[in-house]
């Protein structure tokens, strides 16, 4: 008898009616096997996702970019057959809810057109695909790797190793430096200035060296030496090199900074500093008027 009563208690709390939506009744059992619709929807997003990566994509002759593209696509669609099959599940008409759907968005249209805005250029990043996982950028003035492209943001890991979410729409609307896309090839230009007393062949011939020297440099195109022009108290040199990876470009440049000091000591180069000269006058006499009272 016990056990009856508590059935029938359990029966009547999730056929108990919270709400309505459309004449349709929600209750607690509509609530949890809608949540349990989307759940496996979730899980099976996931496990998809898994397949595609490690088994099927692998096997197609596709670049990474597009196999990401594909892969969160797929989350995506599947994502929107799991949200209508659990409204489905608990009775209600999504025509109806489009209806209701488009009054409401008249009134909160303007707090949401960020996150459409963003929205859109996600989609437009994975379509495009003028940004893609893994590619050194520069947003603003933060410069890193693109870790995720997700539905609302980007996540780029820094150089310090911190992860910046930058919203889509940045990359749609701003300036963006994609140091990857196309052609990884990166030039770098290394300036220095020298004393006038310097031998000129010998300064171009110890930059030359410091670029060549250098084991990440490209042989093709050949590094170069440019005369700048005439500075205060400097000629402006100008080292130019090829790198095939520009994520590593900094330590490259690092690297040909300290040889060309180097060169530029073992053949007696001066590196000359700002000179500043001060010329000190003397006070010029006041003349002294005596009055009378």
């Amino acid at each position: 008898m016990n056990e009856w009563n508590i059935f029938e208690t359990l029966t009547q709390f999730f056929h108990y009616q919270l709400f309505s939506v459309n004449q349709t009744p929600i209750t607690p059992l509509s609530l949890f096997v809608f949540s349990l619709v989307l759940s496996i929807f979730y899980v099976l997003a996931h496990a998809i996702q898994r397949l595609l990566r490690n088994r099927i994509l692998k096997r197609i002759d596709i670049s990474s970019a597009t196999q990401y593209t594909l892969i969160r696509i797929s989350q995506y669609i599947i994502w929107v057959i799991g949200a209508i099959l659990a409204f489905q599940f608990i009775g209600i008409d999504l025509s109806a809810l489009a209806v209701a759907f488009g009054f409401l968005s008249v009134g909160i249209g303007f707090g949401l057109q960020n996150l459409t805005s963003n929205f859109i250029s996600g989609v437009i990043l994975l379509f495009e695909q003028h940004i893609n996982v893994g590619d050194r950028v520069t947003v603003v003035d933060t410069e890193g790797n693109v870790e995720e492209i997700n539905i609302r943001s980007t996540t780029i890991r820094s150089l310090n190793n911190v992860a910046i979410v930058v919203p889509n729409s940045e990359f749609i609307s701003g300036t963006v430096i994609n140091w990857s896309h196309g052609d990884p090839t990166t030039r770098l230009e290394i300036d220095v200035g020298v004393s006038y007393q310097s031998d000129l062949d010998v300064v171009i011939h110890a930059m030359l060296d410091a670029g060549k020297e250098h084991p990440e440099v490209l042989r093709e195109p050949p590094p170069k030496v440019w005369f700048m022009g005439f500075g205060d108290s400097a000629w402006n040199m100008r080292l130019l090199v090829w790198v095939d990876n520009p994520h590593g470009r900094r330590q490259v440049q690092s690297d040909i900074n300290c040889a060309i000091v180097r060169k530029f000591r073992e053949n007696g180069v001066e590196i000359p500093f700002p000179q500043r000269d001060l010329h000190v006058r003397s006070p010029l006499p006041v003349p002294l008027v005596a009055t009378t009272s």
